[in-house]
């Protein structure tokens, strides 16, 4: 369960850097398919990270899901813990605290 919350709080806080940017509510539901789409394709789900070209798996190692995914297959997997899971866990919990902070951060300032 505790993945699942923090994989979900990435995932609030990546909604929210992305809909920073949008002038609408339309826009920021458009603007989701392109910052969900390359995560899906090459994060390990349809193939395997191992068998992706090596640029692509260095730069699915760059986006948050492939952890996500990492730590959410060994849950369901294994029954211990091991070093890789926490490293999958804590690279997801800091990818959300940045993608956080840099949503809160270009987010515009109104004054009544």
């Amino acid at each position: 369960m505790f993945v699942a919350m923090v994989d979900g709080l990435m995932g609030t806080a990546l909604g929210l850097f992305v809909s920073a940017f949008a002038k609408t509510e339309f826009q920021a539901v458009q603007f989701m398919p392109l910052a969900l789409l390359p995560q899906l394709l090459i994060c390990g789900l349809i193939v395997p990270t191992a068998m992706l070209p090596t640029a692509l798996e260095w730069l699915s190692w760059a986006l948050p899901l492939t952890y996500a995914i990492d730590a959410m297959s060994h849950v369901a997997t294994q029954t211990s813990t091991d070093p890789r899971f926490w490293i999958d866990v804590a690279a997801v919990a800091a990818m959300g605290i940045a993608l956080l902070a840099a949503g809160a951060a270009t987010l515009r300032r109104r004054t009544v």
